[in-house]
């Protein structure tokens, strides 16, 4: 029995440490959802399900769908001032783009046109 709890134990530490890079973005992801808690969902329903509270502001889910994320970014900096009539001017910092970005995509639908 304790040959195969090392065992286990060893290989969920190998999957760990060979996985750096989805930690990394699953950080990201989390830092994105709880900013987007913060700043957006008094409006936008911010994560994989629900309803936007706002009958004028799109799901977060949504938005790839209708805009590549990256392109995003240049408004997010630059201040968002479109979207639903009472949408409130929103700008971010890199850091705060970065991680909301990856959120969005961690959200988003796969693509059904998608190859992976």
């Amino acid at each position: 029995m304790r040959k195969l709890l090392l065992g286990a134990f060893a290989m969920g530490l190998g999957m760990a440490v060979g996985q750096p890079g989805l930690a990394a973005e699953n950080e990201l992801s989390i830092k994105g959802e709880a900013l987007a808690q913060q700043q957006c969902s008094q409006c936008h329903a911010t994560g994989a399900t629900g309803e936007s509270p706002h009958k004028e502001a799109p799901p977060f889910r949504t938005f790839a769908s209708k805009w590549p994320l990256e392109n995003l970014e240049e408004s997010l900096a630059e201040g968002i001032v479109t979207g639903h009539a009472d949408m409130p001017a929103i700008t971010l910092e890199p850091d705060e783009i970065t991680v909301l970005i990856e959120h969005l995509h961690t959200i988003s639908p796969p693509d059904p046109q998608s190859s992976d």
